[in-house]
């Protein structure tokens, strides 16, 4: 991930993402992280909405080993105009892009980790419109050049079963474009501790031929003024031979290969008592089995079902039959 940029971590629900994002701004404050952050501990603001800040957030700062001294919360005051008192309000961008360059610059900080990357977006903006998530996105990249600051934001996955991850990520295509890094997590379905993948799907400005690790999500036990809290705590446990990509792929097509067996099972059923027209089983292919024409298509070549056009109706127009390979009569 690139200092002066805006990086984005993906995936599902469920996969430790949130715990990564912990893990870097932990290494950042203790000096830890390779790279120019290596030896030298920097600040960092940390901007989390959906998690607790003091049950969740800070227990697993604890457990990754941060330096809490260095780790700021982001928060907003505004005042009321007439009775001039103030309020705290959610970060907001573009809105709160100047207010959080100033600190930014002020107290030289190394990552701003906004988690997710959604709940800091106006609400006004429609994230799945590229012209409206660039006037967020492009400010937000302005403000990691001018400062040298590391911007990383936590995205989600869509319910499709695309296998390029890009395509997956929620919300407009302007997250692929302007975004200069984009790591990509999944659970690996192979592995026996239920660990997941870590790849690198976008990288702008260095090599994309990266090796893909593996962790895992570790149980922890800190103390806190309030007693003992479990929390999860991130471990690297090496490289991968699969990449996120590949597992995605992997997982669409044992979904194809279920779904085509399914239509497999409905088209031997309906063309078991004989011949039948080729629109005619289309349609309730569609309408009744639920399968599309894609699907269909599949498993009539996996049963090798035989298509032949004959006369057919009053007027003797030639139409399509289908029928099982070992029933050919009509």
């Amino acid at each position: 991930m690139p200092a002066g940029h805006v990086s984005m971590v993906a995936g599902r629900e469920g996969i430790g993402k949130s715990l990564l994002l912990t893990w870097k701004a932990a290494s950042i404050t203790r000096g830890t992280l390779p790279g120019i952050y290596a030896d030298a501990p920097r600040p960092v603001f940390y901007c989390a909405t959906e998690d607790s800040w003091q049950h969740t957030i800070v227990p697993r700062l604890i457990a990754a080993g941060a330096d809490l001294a260095l780790v700021y919360r982001v928060e907003v005051e505004a005042i009321e105009a007439t009775a001039g008192t103030s309020f705290r309000v959610e970060l907001s961008m573009p809105r709160d892009c100047d207010l959080l360059a100033a600190e930014v610059k002020r107290l030289e900080v190394g990552m701003v980790a906004l988690d997710p990357l959604m709940s800091a977006i106006d609400r006004t903006v429609d994230t799945n419109n590229d012209r409206e998530m660039r006037t967020v996105l492009e400010p937000l990249a302005r403000l990691a050049d001018d400062t040298g600051c590391m911007i990383v934001g936590l995205g989600h996955f869509n319910k499709s079963g695309d296998a390029d991850p890009l395509n997956l990520v929620m919300g407009s295509r302007a997250f692929a474009a302007v975004l200069r890094s984009v790591l990509v997590a999944a659970r690996d379905p192979d592995a026996q501790d239920g660990g997941c993948v870590l790849s690198q799907a976008k990288n702008n400005l260095g090599r994309l031929d990266l090796p893909s690790l593996t962790y895992a999500v570790q149980s922890a036990t800190v103390e806190t003024p309030e007693g003992d809290a479990n929390v999860g705590r991130l471990h690297f446990t090496g490289e991968s031979a699969k990449s996120v990509a590949d597992i995605l792929a992997d997982a669409g097509a044992a979904g194809e290969r279920t779904e085509r067996a399914e239509c497999a099972e409905w088209l031997k059923q309906t063309l078991g008592k004989g011949p039948r027209l080729s629109r005619e089983v289309e349609g309730e292919a569609e309408n009744i089995g639920g399968f599309s024409r894609r699907t269909l298509t599949r498993a009539r070549k996996h049963l090798r079902v035989h298509a032949e056009q004959l006369a057919s109706g009053p007027k003797g127009h030639n139409e399509w039959w289908l029928s099982l390979p070992d029933d050919r009569g009509h």
